[in-house]
């Protein structure tokens, strides 16, 4: 016993004694670590420098405190798109959530065909956001697209212009452009949510003769608390930075009735090369969404056991 105790411990003070079983964690995750702090960390950490700054047509002039951010508070752009932002959110967000939890239902139902329909909802997800936005530029073109030719035109829906260049119906079609995209996500992310829970609680509930719906709130949905709210933060989170898809589809337009956070920085700096406010914009953005993932997590964490 002691001959076996004593080789089994040799390599490890060996590797004490050489440093490798210190470091050599530290080794492996040096890369991810280096790029990760190249790449996000340090361009931050400019970023708030700058939003101190009078930073335009891209030169960093002098230190100039809060300014940026007084005059990025009094700009109704600014206003304008948190409100388009909050409002996709708030519609898109939540079907999204509802279309995924349903359709992750009936799949885990054993639904016939289901080894085909599986991989077939993959593909909105796996496309490029700008590929999505070229799609459905072609297919609710003007007078011409697939779809607003052949179903909105002919019914007598919208005239000759192109959804995306009605002020009032513009930011609806980007949202159902989200939706066809990201609901198949949501739906297949729960539906691995759901092949993964135990069976156990399931077949008690049927030797006491519980209703669906009954097994539904009493069971599934508790034990589905966790991913639910993962997968929802994280899709809000998503939701509210978009960017691509906005950008192809309408530019921020018509006027700014669809103009994100993400698309009123691009103008900010690619446009009108005000560098310093839209890092405030940035800076502003990100402690708004810390503060709030924090409180998330405490909600979630004391009221819903999901972290």
């Amino acid at each position: 016993m002691s001959v076996i105790s004593d080789t089994a411990v040799a390599p490890a003070r060996e590797r004490r004694r050489s440093g490798r079983g210190v470091w050599y964690p530290y080794l492996l995750i040096a890369p991810t670590m280096i790029t990760l702090l190249l790449v996000s960390l340090v361009p931050f950490v400019y970023a708030i420098y700058l939003s101190f700054h009078k930073a335009k047509y891209g030169r960093v002039g002098d230190f100039i405190g809060f300014d940026n951010y007084a005059k990025l508070l009094a700009d109704p752009q600014f206003w304008n798109s948190l409100k388009v932002a909050g409002l996709f959110v708030g519609i898109a967000v939540p079907i999204e959530f509802m279309i995924g939890l349903g359709g992750a239902l009936i799949l885990n139902s054993g639904v016939r065909g289901r080894s085909v329909l599986v991989p077939l909802l993959f593909i909105p997800t796996m496309m490029a956001p700008v590929v999505v936005g070229l799609l459905w530029k072609i297919m609710l073109a003007g007078s011409w697209g697939l779809i607003s030719y052949n179903l909105l035109e002919r019914f007598g829906w919208l005239g000759d212009q192109s959804i995306f260049a009605s002020p009032d119906l513009a930011l609806y079609a980007l949202m159902f452009v989200d939706i066809w995209q990201w609901s198949p996500f949501m739906m297949l992310a729960f539906f691995a949510g759901l092949q993964a829970l135990p069976l156990g609680p399931y077949r008690a509930a049927a030797v006491d003769g519980a209703s669906t719906l009954r097994v539904f709130f009493k069971i599934t949905l508790p034990m589905m608390v966790p991913l639910l709210a993962v997968i929802g933060l994280l899709r809000l989170i998503d939701a509210f930075k978009v960017f691509d898809t906005i950008f192809i589809l309408t530019g921020g337009g018509p006027g700014v009735a669809t103009q994100s956070p993400s698309v009123l920085a691009y103008k900010m700096t690619f446009e009108f090369w005000n560098i310093g406010e839209a890092s405030a914009l940035a800076v502003l953005v990100w402690a708004a969404f810390f503060v709030f993932c924090n409180v998330f997590y405490q909600i979630a964490k004391k009221k819903l056991n999901a972290f």
